[in-house]
């Protein structure tokens, strides 16, 4: 628990206005949480810009850097460039409350806001669902293209004459 300490932004003390704070994210950051990761050697920045108002405070995380994957395709590793941004409103409140989307409440005696699972969840939505080298060869592309999902192409189906008439009808009312 001591370990997402170093993720603690403390507020209190600090004076209305904007502040920033980064934060260096590689391996033992994710080691910190209990997920089995998708890639590996993270190399990633998160600069975060706090903005302390008198009753509320906004928070502007954004992460960038690279991530090594591993293609679903050829199974090779390449390295994926992360980059994303979600801004958070944090007031206060009586106590802890995050199931609105980009609006988090904690308790009004709190000094402190810990941004890690923030931060985590802002890479997270960085990493494709499906990992593509960009190093595949014409050739691999062609398979992909010869026995992927087939996009389905409507045809314009002949309407039955008799409900042309009803709807004829149904217009005239």
């Amino acid at each position: 628990m001591d370990k997402l300490r170093n993720y603690d932004i403390v507020f209190s003390g600090l004076k209305n206005g904007k502040h920033e704070f980064r934060f260096e994210i590689d391996k033992a950051f994710f080691q910190l949480f209990d997920t089995e990761q998708e890639f590996t050697e993270p190399q990633i920045v998160a600069d975060i810009l706090m903005d302390k108002h008198t009753t509320f405070l906004e928070f502007e995380i954004k992460t960038t850097g690279t991530v090594n994957l591993v293609c679903d395709i050829s199974n090779e590793n390449f390295d994926y460039p992360i980059e994303n941004e979600i801004k958070v409103l944090v007031k206060f409140g009586e106590e802890y409350d995050d199931s609105e989307e980009d609006v988090i409440t904690i308790p009004s005696t709190d000094h402190a806001f810990n941004v890690v699972q923030l931060i985590y969840e802002d890479v997270m939505l960085s990493i494709p669902m499906k990992k593509v080298s960009p190093n595949l060869s014409e050739e691999d592309l062609h398979v992909l293209e010869k026995f992927g999902p087939k996009e389905e192409v409507e045809e314009e189906k002949e309407v039955d004459p008799r409900w042309e008439v009803l709807k004829k009808l149904k217009d005239k009312n």
